[in-house]
């Protein structure tokens, strides 16, 4: 029979045995439980006890990635992969999932080929790497040539836009997020002129129907986005972050997933509210919100390998598969554009 494990010190703390397993399973308890502040607080303490234990690193790593500190996560996973903390293709995988949502495609693109050419990807693992792969390079070939599209129309735009001249992306941003706090009359004409600039960019476009709305407009505007224009009133416009569409979509999302994936669902609702921020005021056309969940579900397990048949959405969301593939067609092509570069 084993002696009792005393209790260990360390400075004026007492350490008690198999704390910092405790204090790991607490802290998947919190993940589960959604209590994602107190999850690192437990992690972090784990850590510190315990500072090579891979599960402690990835229960971290998520909380961080669930309270949206991204830079954050991406750092700790960097250090767990540049220590050789863990299964590495297993931290590489999570590595990428954060990188998915910074949209540094070519930081994964120079992973997985770093990957490739020191032939480190398990057979099992290569068909997912592979997709990663050729989707990152499509989404970064597709931002290299917006952004040769808006240099070649940048000196006409900020020549019809005056309050914007000379203007990149960042400074743009700025002054639009300046103009909250500014006497809008004297800039209203600029305003409703990029608007409807064919080349404007639709999320800058948003930030602009947005200071209208605060300044509480009520005269008629035109607003042009995707080849659609619309009249409106700023003042009777839903709030960005809370259009009935968007609530209506996310919903049926959930009740599908039965809270069974919670990161896969944080994932398609980060995917669904950033492409409502770039049409607003405009609605998704012309399916249902059925399909356009069954979709965001459908891209979204896409964009993490899961190559499967898009009829088990239909079948689950029960729906056609044409208005899936519809939908998705659309989705892609929003997803090609990218926020200005800040």
């Amino acid at each position: 029979m084993k002696k009792r494990e005393k209790p260990m010190q360390k400075g004026n703390v007492i350490l008690f045995p198999d704390l910092e397993r405790r204090l790991k399973e607490k802290g998947l308890d919190c993940l589960k439980e959604k209590k994602y502040r107190e999850a690192i607080e437990l992690f972090e303490e784990a850590k510190k006890l315990e500072p090579e234990n891979s599960d402690i690193y990835i229960g971290l790593i998520l909380s961080y990635y669930e309270t949206g500190s991204l830079n954050k996560a991406k750092k700790l996973v960097r250090f767990v992969l540049q220590e050789g903390i863990g299964d590495y293709i297993k931290m590489v995988d999570l590595y990428i999932m954060i990188l998915v949502q910074l949209h540094e495609y070519e930081e994964i693109i120079s992973t997985i080929e770093g990957l490739l050419e020191d032939n480190q990807i398990p057979k099992d693992k290569y068909e997912h790497f592979s997709k990663m792969l050729h989707f990152s390079r499509k989404m970064s070939s597709a931002r290299t040539e917006k952004k040769e599209k808006q240099a070649d129309y940048k000196h006409d735009a900020d020549q019809e836009l005056k309050l914007f001249i000379d203007q990149d992306p960042r400074e743009m941003m700025m002054r639009i997020a300046k103009l909250a706090d500014e006497n809008i009359r004297p800039y209203l004409k600029d305003i409703k002129r990029y608007l409807l600039l064919a080349e404007g960019h639709p999320f800058l476009k948003t930030m602009l129907l947005n200071v209208l709305k605060e300044h509480e407009y009520d005269q008629s505007v035109d607003v042009e986005k995707f080849g659609k224009q619309k009249s409106i009133i700023p003042i009777e416009l839903e709030d960005i972050h809370r259009q009935s569409q968007a609530k209506s979509i996310k919903k049926i999302v959930k009740e599908a997933l039965e809270n069974d994936d919670p990161i896969l669902f944080e994932n398609i609702k980060s995917l669904i509210e950033r492409h409502f921020f770039l049409i607003y005021p405009f609605k998704l056309e012309p399916v249902t919100n059925d399909a356009w969940a069954a979709a965001y579900h459908y891209i979204v397990n896409q964009y993490y390998g899961k190559d499967e048949n898009i009829t088990k959405y239909a079948e689950l969301y029960n729906i056609e598969k044409e208005e899936i593939e519809q939908a998705q067609m659309v989705i892609r092509e929003l997803e090609e554009i990218s926020y200005p570069n800040i």
